[in-house]
């Protein structure tokens, strides 16, 4: 990958980009490149979060959003350097994402004719010497020895020594680093996400910024929606969407509650009416977009919360268990 010779060259305000009530201003970059995000002129930010990711930005903080899944944690990230014109990269950082992804690895490549080794540096540091914001998704997933890399980068204004090529690392003056988790670092202590992993405390204290995004508000969630979907902007529209919401505030509680085992997002919710749109029919809609991802035991419970939202019951094939 080649080097972004590029840095910010105008200051946007807060108050004027994204609504908030706030003197802040913040560094931007006047046009964008490859490795900026799309913006999404329906997004709606939420001020508590917003305000911590353009700290990030403003102020070089090392910024850690954690939250329910499926509440926009990365994406708000994502928008926030959308509308910054700020290069951004999201890596998730799963099982199989290995310290070796991550710094880079010795590679055979073609030289005069000749085949040679050469080490191909990883995302990790190619970000750091780029004006980049790194976001690392599942944050409270990775792997111990992935960890440990990140760690080093951790620091502001600290290098990263790449001992496969003997090389220290200064970190660009326009680097950012963000993540996102389900927990925050104390690993899975409700049981409701699986393969999370406690983390090294003298790790967590080198974030400089930890802000919490939960599920948005009934009136947040449905203006979302409706931006998405203009046509159901009207009475009879707004009250479908709302029962739709109604729903998934069920299953969220039933998921906090340990009830059932998967939940309906905003995302899901957003795919429903959308989904509804095309069939003609909610309860079908309710059915491909959310009903056949559940454990078959759990069906019984979440056609109850659709029946104490619509007021009616799903048909009886929908929910039967399939032997």
């Amino acid at each position: 990958m080649t080097s972004l010779n590029i840095q910010p060259d105008i200051k946007l305000s807060i108050k004027q980009t994204f609504g908030i009530d706030s003197e802040m201003e913040v560094d931007a970059f006047s046009k964008k490149n490859e490795f900026v995000p799309d913006i999404d002129k329906n997004y709606i930010f939420d001020r508590n979060t917003t305000l911590a990711i353009l700290s990030g930005f403003a102020f070089n903080k090392r910024c850690l959003v954690s939250g329910y899944h499926g509440t926009g944690k990365s994406t708000h990230i994502e928008q926030v350097a959308a509308r910054l014109n700020w290069p951004c990269i999201r890596v998730n950082l799963d099982s199989h994402i290995s310290r070796i992804d991550l710094i880079g690895k010795d590679a055979i490549v073609i030289k005069d004719n000749k085949q040679v080794t050469e080490f191909k540096e990883g995302i990790l540091p190619w970000s750091i010497q780029n004006p980049i914001a790194l976001v690392f998704d599942e944050y409270d997933a990775g792997r111990p020895d992935v960890m440990f890399v990140i760690q080093r980068v951790l620091e502001s204004e600290g290098s990263f020594t790449l001992l496969d090529k003997n090389k220290v690392i200064k970190q660009n003056k326009y680097f950012r680093l963000f993540a996102t988790s389900n927990t925050v670092g104390l690993g899975d202590t409700t049981g409701l996400y699986h393969g999370t992993q406690q983390i090294n405390q003298g790790q967590m204290d080198r974030w400089n910024i930890v802000t919490t995004l939960n599920y948005l508000s009934l009136e947040k969630e449905m203006e979302i929606i409706l931006a998405k979907n203009k046509n159901l902007n009207n009475a009879k529209g707004k009250e479908k969407i709302a029962n739709m919401i109604k729903v998934a505030s069920l299953t969220r509680k039933g998921f906090m509650g340990g009830d059932i085992s998967t939940v309906m997002s905003p995302r899901t919710v957003l795919m429903w009416a959308e989904n509804d749109q095309i069939f003609k029919d909610t309860s079908y809609a309710f059915r491909v977009t959310f009903l056949n991802k559940c454990d078959e035991t759990e069906k019984n419970t979440i056609a109850e919360y659709y029946q104490r939202c619509f007021g009616e019951d799903l048909p009886e094939s929908m929910i039967n268990i399939q032997i």
